[in-house]
């Protein structure tokens, strides 16, 4: 189960899932639950008959609650304390979030704007977390966080607003996505401010759409084909009675064109 079926990522993590169930004779049915339609039970119970890797869509306790215990099940991008029981693969998102800092704050930046996803999900709340952990052990720097749609529109409207407001402005804009970077571009340019001389901007996925963009994007690289075998290989196990591999999968920091020191003290 995906949240949708229009993205890059997904079609990645698809990709890698249905290589490894190939090679064990197993074949892939995606559902896409796109968040906030519907009832949640409701949209789980078309491959509630069979075993289901899920990405965070459905909740692991509305899951479990349709067919309890008796559900192989693999939540993808999950809070492991809150999944009831099910396995767990998981991204390092926290340690890219840290690599994304510690960056910006090598190059001299103190001063961020957070352009966070309007999504209530677990993910999420550990990139706003580690950030925040992070900047708070370092003295002299602040931080603002104003909360956008995963759109590039979106993220452009929220981000011209913040950059709009009183007060000193950002040296360095610190995106959940790329998309939101790519927001965060457009709002940049319409106000007469250039990348990376006057702001900073890094993302968070390494998309396509990172090196389309000019300057090309500082993001973080998600692996999404090897996130979606590891998510397989997890189920397999859990169907074969086997425990799943542990430890999240490493992420890369990869510096472009888009930050440089501070132009300012």
């Amino acid at each position: 189960m995906v949240p949708a079926l229009t993205t890059e990522f997904f079609a990645g993590v698809y990709t890698g899932a249905a290589r490894v169930a190939a090679s064990s004779g197993f074949g892939v049915v995606l559902y896409p639950s796109p968040e906030g339609i519907g009832d949640t039970r409701a949209s789980c119970s078309p491959p509630a008959d069979s075993p289901t890797e899920s990405s965070r869509p459905c909740a692991a306790d509305a899951l479990t609650a349709i067919r309890g215990d008796q559900l192989p099940l693999v939540m993808l991008d999950s809070d492991p304390d809150g999944s009831l029981g099910a396995a767990t693969v998981n991204l390092d998102i926290a340690d890219g979030v840290r690599q994304v800092t510690d960056h910006l704050l090598g190059l001299g930046h103190r001063r961020f704007l957070h352009l966070a996803a309007d999504i209530a999900s677990w993910t999420f709340e550990v990139r706003a977390h580690e950030l925040n952990t992070r900047l708070a052990r370092t003295p002299g720097t602040s931080l603002r966080t104003v909360r956008a749609p995963i759109s590039i529109d979106g993220a452009r409207t929220a981000a011209e607003s913040a950059l709009a407001a009183q007060g000193p402005r950002p040296t360095a804009i610190i995106c959940d996505d790329d998309k939101l970077a790519a927001g965060a571009y457009k709002a940049l340019r319409r106000l007469g401010l250039r990348i990376p001389d006057d702001i900073s901007v890094t993302g968070l996925d390494d998309l396509a759409l990172a090196t389309a963009i000019d300057p090309e994007l500082t993001t973080v690289r998600l692996d999404a084909e090897l996130f979606g075998e590891r998510g397989m290989q997890a189920l397999l196990a859990v169907l074969e009675g086997r425990e799943p591999e542990e430890g999240d999968i490493p992420v890369q920091l990869v510096v472009r064109g888009s930050t440089a020191p501070p132009s300012t003290p």
